[in-house]
């Protein structure tokens, strides 16, 4: 049978008939999948259960080669490109309706060098299988909060994560991209090979191309103190005055992010989240003022491995359940903010949704803005509200409840975003996200991607 796909989003069909779909399967080592083909329906779904979107192929790629065919197919055949890494993106942006899916998900290589603390790693992998690689060396780079995360999307948009104190974020660690240019041409990026373009790939998302495997500067990691320290959420107004006055200027080798949900029985919480990249006994000494810190539910930090506590939160925000998302970038934690978090935090409308508060701080701080597409370095918090549920009838409570909150927290963080936490309805927040590099970052996506083939992200747009 026949497949469609919009030549623009909103634009008419084009149809793609059977024998230019084998023409495509012959070049491809991978799998090319059609809505009548076994493994369509699994492959299709994306981490966001709110996203269901039915593209007329997707190309499993197992390698370079692969992407090239599937680019070039695309562009001969007028269709709509989305990629997949991870498949995590909150605005669901690894799918498509219509169009050519190219999946990088099957990518999974991987070489450590320990002599040289470098990683060659291709664009299909999770932070878990990242991990379970270089900590066989008692390696690790910056890598999420949640292990179930591709790399892909988490270092072009920049990366927040537990070592970003000390390490700085994902994209502060990348040595060189190889990347699938909208010609199908695969080209280097590096600061001796395409500067501007590898400048621009350390935070401006999927814009440029299809970087199908990255080298990772890796660093020195084994064992951590991780773990949460959890308080009823009537405590929830002094936890959260003493988390602003411990957080204000920690040392790089300790993450203490703060966060509101509930517990397994729907009631409603707070927690300090702690994690320590240094010597453990110093460390210890450091998290002690917080364990003697009120009467806590529980307290789980303790000495782990860097992978066990890398799927700490894995729980938190499992694969598949229905998402909208809001968040900004909080430069001050004042008593207003603290009394509206408290006050929602009190009330959350599903047992599923969380409210973290990410610290950044130390070495991802003292970037200069202009040295990477990144541009937001400065001590601040992530604050989102990650609203989670399963029943697709509550859609429209869940989003407006979303909405409603965010309305209220808005006016601490502007409109100031991490452009890898940008909803899907918000593209208008794109350019603040990019704040002063944003007219740079078009620059070079004019120059690498002139009709906007990779327009399927929090785009970039060329005029």
């Amino acid at each position: 049978m026949s497949t469609t796909s919009p030549t623009k989003p909103g634009g008419p069909p084009r149809i793609v008939d059977p024998q230019t779909i084998d023409a495509l399967t012959a070049v491809i080592n991978g799998t090319v999948l059609t809505p009548s083909t076994d493994g369509y329906e699994t492959a299709r779904r994306v981490w966001n259960g709110m996203i269901d979107k039915h593209p007329a192929l997707i190309v499993r790629c197992s390698g370079r080669s692969d992407v090239v065919h599937a680019v070039r197919f695309a562009r001969q055949h007028d269709l709509l490109i989305s990629i997949r890494g991870g498949a995590h993106s909150a605005a669901g942006h690894g799918t498509c309706d219509g169009g050519i899916v190219i999946d990088l998900s099957p990518m999974k290589g991987v070489r450590v060098d320990p002599r040289s603390k470098i990683a060659h790693a291709q664009a299909g992998l999770t932070w878990s299988e990242f991990d379970a690689e270089t900590q066989v060396f008692g390696l690790a780079t910056t890598g999420g909060t949640v292990s179930n995360t591709g790399i892909s999307g988490l270092t072009l948009g920049g990366g927040l994560g537990w070592l970003m104190g000390k390490h700085g974020l994902t994209c502060d660690n990348v040595l060189s991209f190889d990347i699938v240019n909208a010609e199908g041409d695969v080209i280097t990026a590096s600061p001796e090979s395409h500067p501007d373009l590898y400048w621009a790939l350390r935070g401006g998302g999927g814009n440029f191309g299809i970087v199908t495997s990255f080298e990772f500067q890796l660093h020195e990691i084994s064992q951590v103190i991780g773990g949460s320290i959890v308080y009823p959420m009537s405590a929830a107004r002094d936890m959260l005055r003493f988390y602003r006055d411990i957080a204000a200027d920690p040392p790089d080798e300790l993450e203490i992010n703060a966060g509101l949900s509930t517990t397994p029985d729907g009631d409603p919480v707070c927690a300090l989240m702690l994690g320590y990249n240094g010597d453990i006994a110093h460390g210890e000494d450091l998290i002690r003022p917080l364990r003697e810190f009120g009467n806590p539910l529980l307290d789980s930090a303790r000495p782990r491995s860097y992978g066990a506590r890398q799927h700490l939160m894995d729980e938190m925000v499992p694969y598949g359940p229905r998402r909208y998302w809001k968040s900004g970038l909080v430069r001050e934690i004042t008593d207003d903010l603290i009394d509206v978090l408290v006050d929602r935090g009190s009330r959350l409308i599903s047992p599923l949704t969380r409210v973290p508060m990410f610290n950044f701080h130390g070495a991802a701080a003292r970037v200069d803005p202009g040295d990477t597409a990144f541009v937001h370095r400065a001590h601040q918090w992530d604050l989102g509200i990650v609203s989670q549920w399963l029943d697709p009838a509550e859609d429209d409570r869940q989003v407006a409840w979303t909405r409603e909150f965010w309305s209220e927290l808005e006016p601490f963080a502007g409109n100031i975003v991490y452009i890898n936490h940008v909803a899907g309805d918000e593209p208008d927040r794109v350019r603040t996200a990019f704040g002063d590099n944003f007219e740079r970052l078009r620059q070079i996506k004019a120059k690498y991607d002139p009709t906007n083939a990779f327009r399927l992200n929090h785009n970039i747009p060329v005029s």
